[in-house]
């Protein structure tokens, strides 16, 4: 494990704290509320600041582009999708089903939501608190109504009449021309969306220009499934669908182009397959920790710790989170003490951290993104205090240089493995985190790194609780602090 920097560039670039808000459903419920209808021009300032509470440091708004009718008429169509929309809203109607906001027709707001003059004001709200936005792009597909299947059909993948008659679910026609659906190598085809052809240089060049357009009007761009075009990756999907590959891979193609109309442009990658540290060399600023989310759902404190030994300027350059519009509810999937210790852990890694709308509240329903309208969920109380208590303690604990440190236990216990711990150390302060990972009690002591305790004692304070502990200082550096922890049990101390 090594400790390391980052350039002046890429920390201005990186953002603290993400919140997702969904908002079509945000601006709906904010009619409701107001009595009236509300855009993105005329949110009231009070809701501005309760989306972007202390702590936070930059919104991204999902879902803000021009959604496709014919899309939408695809999505009114499909039984599966309807099922998922039902299950998650029960008294679902037509009305409900805006359609998905990943099938783009055109990177225009839509003109539902204020258009990109209430972009704008949306924006300047944002920056008056001094908070970035993040809008989406979707690079490996657009809506089959988009203007470039029949303007410009060489850059997507192209199909046969055999094709749509041998499959499909899996290709289109429009207008006499047949397309491929948009895809996952993993997963069945989207039934809304068309593919693009990420070996097209038309397609390349046209996604530089949008990136650059969407730069024009944001801090930051969520590049949606963005490992889908790396050369390799679209190659084994797409076989000789897709041509010959370019000698270059796509995100090299892109990035630096849309760098030098916006170098402070933030560009954030959703990825999975154990690609993040690809796409980070292929340019991008942060990407997907998807394999920490995983672990901290489904795994032991070893195999968290395990992902965390990975060198620091890789960890730096990642995004922890809990919950986003793809994954379940944190409430539902790490209820209780267990949600509250993943989300110490989260807030106070290094890298960015990106929050879900309604996450602070404990809403359990993952509400599909082509509704526009959710079931109403009695907000947890406890919970809200707890990550109002929690965000601003990260905010001031992730200063300076972060440390991994490795607990010890006593002959014949070993619950000092269940317990994940480390250091933050800045010119003035010091913290030190501990996470019990296990529904047991832990015990452990823990060596702190700093010689110049010895000889004196010490206060530590828990930011969350606000309780105070006075130690010597000889103790704290060995045989080290002592730990105890309930099951699911944290501590975020200040070390004074």
């Amino acid at each position: 494990m090594t400790n390391g920097g980052d350039t002046p560039d890429a920390e201005r670039r990186r953002p603290t704290v993400v919140h997702e808000i969904n908002t079509l459903v945000w601006l709906r419920e904010l009619s409701e509320r107001y009595g009236r209808r509300v855009t993105l021009g005329t949110v009231p300032g009070e809701a501005w600041d309760a989306v972007a509470p202390p702590g936070v440091d930059t919104v991204w708004l999902m879902g803000v582009w021009e959604r496709s009718p014919a899309g939408l008429r695809i999505a009114l169509g499909d039984e599966r999708l309807l099922a998922e929309f039902r299950a998650a809203l029960p008294d679902l109607t037509a009305a409900d089903v805006a359609g998905s906001p990943y099938c783009v027709r055109r990177y225009v707001v839509d003109a539902a939501l204020g258009g990109p003059d209430g972009l704008a004001e949306a924006r300047a709200r944002l920056a008056d608190r001094g908070l970035r936005l993040i809008l989406d792009h979707v690079p490996n597909h657009v809506a089959p109504d988009h203007a470039w299947l029949a303007a410009h059909p060489d850059r997507l993948i192209r199909g046969t009449a055999d094709d749509l008659a041998g499959a499909p679910d899996a290709f289109l026609d429009s207008g006499g021309e047949i397309f491929a659906r948009g895809r996952d190598p993993y997963f069945p085809p989207w039934s809304d969306v068309v593919q693009l052809n990420a070996f097209s240089a038309g397609l390349r060049a046209a996604t530089v220009d949008t990136l650059v357009s969407i730069g024009d009007q944001a801090d930051g761009v969520r590049c949606d499934m963005a490992m889908l075009m790396i050369n390799d990756v679209f190659a084994g999907t797409w076989g000789d669908r897709a041509g010959p590959a370019p000698a270059e891979d796509f995100w090299p193609y892109v990035i630096p182009r849309v760098r030098a109309r916006h170098p402070d442009l933030l560009l954030v990658a959703e990825v999975y397959w154990d690609l993040e540290r690809t796409l980070r060399q292929q340019g991008f600023d942060l990407c997907y920790d998807k394999r920490l989310h995983d672990r901290l759902v489904h795994e032991d404190a070893d195999s968290v710790r395990d992902r965390l030994d990975a060198d620091l300027g890789h960890q730096r350059g990642l995004v922890r989170f809990l919950e986003n519009h793809d994954e379940p509810r944190a409430a539902a999937a790490l209820p209780g003490a267990r949600g509250r210790a993943a989300a110490v852990t989260v807030a106070t890694l290094p890298g960015a951290t990106l929050w879900h709308e309604g996450q602070f509240e404990g809403r359990r329903v993952r509400v599909p993104v082509f509704l526009s309208r959710r079931p109403g969920e009695a907000p947890d109380d406890a919970l809200r205090a707890f990550y109002g208590r929690l965000l601003p303690a990260a905010a001031g604990v992730r200063r300076g240089a972060w440390r991994r440190l490795t607990p010890t236990g006593r002959p014949g216990d070993d619950s000092h493995r269940a317990l994940l711990a480390w250091t933050w150390t800045a010119p003035d302060a010091r913290h030190l985190v501990v996470v019990n990972h296990s529904d047991r009690p832990a015990q452990a002591r823990l060596p702190l790194p700093w010689d110049d305790l010895r000889g004196g004692r010490h206060r530590l304070t828990d930011l969350l609780t606000d309780r105070t502990d006075d130690r010597a200082g000889d103790e704290l550096t060995d045989p080290g602090l002592f730990v105890a922890l309930e099951a699911w049990g944290t501590r975020v101390l200040r070390v004074g």
